[in-house]
């Protein structure tokens, strides 16, 4: 029950952050903050106020922002899974993700030399027909 209300309200706020109106409120929040520097005297408590507020949103935006890009790149993920199990790709591939950054770039290295091979022979079969 707290998962799919955690992630309703993480995909809420995700998605408000990136708003353009967001941005602007922010925007105002800023330039509010800077005009009130002089009426404040600049003091230690005015710096406090902004440095504090961004601290904060900074700290939950993150957690939210990367619980949101998890579940996307998850379910992204799994729908290139099914697109492999479903195809005439190579089932090998399915959940590489999970493997060392070593082992995924030597699948990558093997990947494009095949790529390469291909086009080799897609070249010299236009040449033996042409």
């Amino acid at each position: 029950m707290f998962e799919k209300k955690f992630t309703r309200v993480a995909n809420k706020v995700a998605s408000a952050a990136g708003l353009p109106l967001t941005f602007l409120g922010c925007c105002i929040i800023v330039l509010v903050w800077a005009v009130s520097g002089p009426v404040f005297g600049f003091s230690d408590t005015w710096q406090l106020v902004i440095n504090t507020g961004t601290t904060i949103i900074t700290f939950l935006m993150v957690f939210l922002i990367q619980n949101t890009q998890n579940r996307d790149g998850a379910a992204i993920q799994t729908k290139l899974d099914e697109l492999i199990r479903v195809s005439a790709g190579h089932n090998n591939f399915i959940g590489i993700e999970h493997l060392t950054e070593t082992e995924v770039e030597e699948i990558r290295k093997k990947c494009e030399a095949a790529a390469k091979r291909h086009d080799k022979q897609a070249k010299g079969a236009r040449r033996a027909s042409g």
